[in-house]
């Protein structure tokens, strides 16, 4: 039996899949932000892992290898310790692997095989494999990083709506679609609610991407451009991606993606096209397993025993 952890901000993910394909167990628990502390994060694995079990009556002890995927691990050196030690105590034995909870969204994307996923959300990523040799890219936060993510979309959206306020740029479709979805009465209201209302609230101005990517379909000329950009920024990671994990030269190379920002088809049309413009080959994939099933997948590869292709097969049909 593995057992598969995908940490979040608001939710964990847990299951435990067998060697054959079947997906045991699932269940979800509280979020594990290690900035909420140490502690919080040692108690919702231990309680998640309780009821997992509990659910497959097995007993923790009994679980093969396990991966636990925790949002925050490696960027706070201070923490690495405690986190990882927390599933020690939830399993009682040590065979199990800490790490960023990105590395779930590569593993279920492309099944723990070689290749690069990037993950655009709230923030943006990547996070690739060769040979055994793990290199993430982007992920710097929303101050000076996240290219391409639904939070970067939203922020140049705001910048363009300002601009036509101002009549710096003609006023389109975006500056209605955010006027409505913020209920504005005046132009101004924009600075109250963003800054004083939401206090800069980063989901909640990511939120506002939905709103670009509408007006993009309503044929505004910026918000099209915005979502362009966003296509070839995610591209940018995806190449240095590429290099850092020194692929040769013609090699083509497996890449999938996850995050509500590729459900604009502005940004993932341009994603796609700025591949195909690379000199080196990529093959866009779609996900093929949820995060928290990549995690299993690759506890099972680190325990050395591997899925066979029917064991995957069942367990796509599972899951």
């Amino acid at each position: 039996m593995f057992l598969g952890v995908d940490g979040g901000g608001t939710k964990t993910a847990l299951c435990l899949i067998s060697a054959r394909g079947d997906l045991v167990a699932q269940t979800e628990t509280e979020g594990t932000y290690s900035n909420r502390g140490t502690e919080l994060v040692a108690r919702v694995l231990q309680e998640g892992v309780a009821s997992v079990c509990a659910q497959a009556r097995i007993s923790p002890r009994e679980i093969e290898y396990a991966f636990f995927g925790l949002p925050g691990y490696g960027e706070i050196a201070r923490d690495l310790p405690a986190l990882e030690e927390a599933p020690h105590t939830a399993l009682g034995h040590k065979r199990y692997r800490c790490d960023n909870d990105m590395v779930c969204g590569w593993a279920g994307s492309l099944a723990a095989a070689d290749g690069i996923n990037v993950v655009s959300g709230t923030g943006s990523m990547t996070y690739g494999q060769r040979a055994g040799i793990g290199v993430r890219v982007g992920g710097w936060g929303e101050l000076f990083g996240d290219e391409g993510s639904a939070y970067w979309i939203a922020i140049r959206g705001l910048n363009a709506v300002s601009r036509m306020s101002d009549g710096r740029l003609p006023k389109g479709p975006l500056f209605e679609t955010i006027g409505e979805q913020l209920g504005l009465t005046v132009e101004l209201e924009l600075i109250d609610v963003v800054l004083n209302r939401w206090r800069g609230d980063r989901s909640k101005i990511a939120g506002l991407s939905r709103q670009v990517s509408q007006a993009a379909d309503l044929g505004d000329e910026h918000a099209a451009a915005v979502l362009h950009e966003a296509g070839r920024e995610l591209a940018l990671l995806v190449g240095a991606t590429r290099r850092r994990l020194q692929y040769p030269p013609g090699e083509t190379v497996p890449v999938s993606y996850s995050g509500g920002t590729f459900s604009a088809t502005g940004v993932l049309n341009t994603f796609r096209r700025q591949l195909e413009l690379q000199p080196d080959g990529f093959e866009l994939r779609r996900p093929l397993y949820p995060p928290v099933v990549g995690a299993a997948l690759f506890a099972a590869k680190l325990a050395g025993r591997p899925l066979d292709q029917a064991a995957l097969e069942r367990l796509a049909r599972a899951s």
